[in-house]
């Protein structure tokens, strides 16, 4: 079926995001992946393409435009060449919500500019050794002392945790008051106490810088909390999951996409007992339920982006969305793996690479678990 979520403009923007993508990133992402971080000058060229922060309003540099679906031709962009350690997707679709719709005037103005530009790159540390999908056991506190907060904890598996300039902290305020006692910090690069620990050693996404950070009685001024209160935390994270979770259904569907393009060529030419494999009916019949699968996954999370522009994608469209993709995802890549052969486990195909990146996107954002449980409880049962 024609695909008709995109006017002009994206289709434009999506030329300049795929020159920017062969000239900036494809010849380099090889290294990259061996040093496991993307330079920070890539970030800043990115910057000065506008590929980043396009709902920040004009006076702080950004467009001022509120539409998902620039999001999505870069996440598709990025996807359908492989670059999986470009963490612009956390810092364009999960960050920038945070930044744009919590922030006072003084902040936009101290953080807004760099964040377009690619100057200040962001990250956002919820989970912890002891707590993953369940964001109320965290133990990070921040204890109030006059003017600032003095935090104390340590978060693990954080993309951008490297590079990061500005990290948003989930941290315990009141620990006795439940989700209610939860506040979001802005902790900034250079402050004391604020460590890094290891470049995470990942099965996939080898070129993403994933970290453990360290906070030790790091003085955070009030200044730096997200919202005029304490303890609106938790509240703040529910509102913009649905967003985080749609961002990576796209690049779910864009990843199935890409490895069954790639498949079905390979089966044209591979060639065995004397014909195409593509000619033998097995062959056919699984790319043909791969096909019609992701067609269909494809056309429903254009209707969850149209949903999301209009402010009305709920939190339960969007678990449908990331859950339904991510495992559509893992089954089309394994089973283009199968049609692959023994080329398949061979890293200089490109399939064997989408099959280790393609794992964690049942885990990261809430697992698929948490996705079913979400819709399970909106039955009312």
């Amino acid at each position: 079926m024609q695909r008709d979520l995109f006017d002009e403009e994206h289709l434009l923007f999506r030329e300049t995001v795929r020159e920017f993508m062969a000239r900036e990133v494809v010849p380099h992402h090889e290294q990259w992946e061996k040093d496991g971080i993307v330079p920070r000058e890539v970030w800043k060229k990115a910057g000065e393409l506008g590929m980043f922060g396009f709902s920040v309003p004009e006076e702080y540099g950004g467009a001022g435009i509120t539409d998902f679906r620039f999001n999505a031709v870069i996440v598709e962009e990025i996807i359908g060449n492989a670059a999986s350690g470009l963490g612009f997707s956390l810092h364009n679709d999960v960050m920038a919500p945070y930044l744009v719709d919590l922030t006072d005037d003084e902040q936009k103005q101290r953080w807004l500019p760099g964040f377009v530009t690619g100057e200040l790159i962001t990250a956002i540390a919820m989970t912890e050794p002891g707590a993953g999908s369940d964001l109320q056991g965290i133990r990070t506190t921040a204890v109030r002392e006059g003017d600032h907060y003095v935090l104390n904890g340590q978060k693990t598996f954080i993309t951008n945790g490297i590079n990061a300039d500005l990290v948003v902290v989930v941290a315990k305020t009141d620990p006795e008051a439940g989700a209610r006692g939860t506040t979001l910090l802005m902790v900034e690069r250079g402050m004391d106490g604020f460590g890094r620990g290891r470049n995470l050693d990942k099965v996939g996404m080898k070129a993403q810088d994933t970290a453990e950070l360290f906070f030790e009685n790091v003085r955070v001024p009030v200044a730096n909390r997200l919202g005029p209160a304490e303890g609106e935390g938790f509240i703040q994270l529910m509102n913009n999951l649905p967003q985080e979770r749609l961002s990576i259904a796209v690049a779910a569907v864009a990843a199935a996409e890409a490895v069954l393009e790639q498949t079905i060529e390979y089966c044209r030419t591979r060639q065995a007992f004397g014909r195409s494999i593509g000619k033998f009916q097995n062959t056919r019949f699984v790319l043909a339920e791969l096909a019609t699968e992701t067609e269909i996954a494809r056309h429903y999370v254009d209707k969850c982006i149209l949903a999301l522009n209009a402010g009305q994608l709920t939190v339960v469209d969007a678990a449908k969305a990331k859950w339904w993709t991510t495992e559509l995802q893992n089954k089309v890549i394994d089973r283009c793996l199968q049609l692959h052969g023994g080329y398949g486990y061979m890293m200089e195909y490109p399939v064997a690479k989408a099959w280790l990146d393609s794992r964690v996107q049942t885990i990261y954002g809430g697992t698929t678990e948490i996705m079913k449980e979400i819709i399970g409880r909106s039955f009312g049962f």
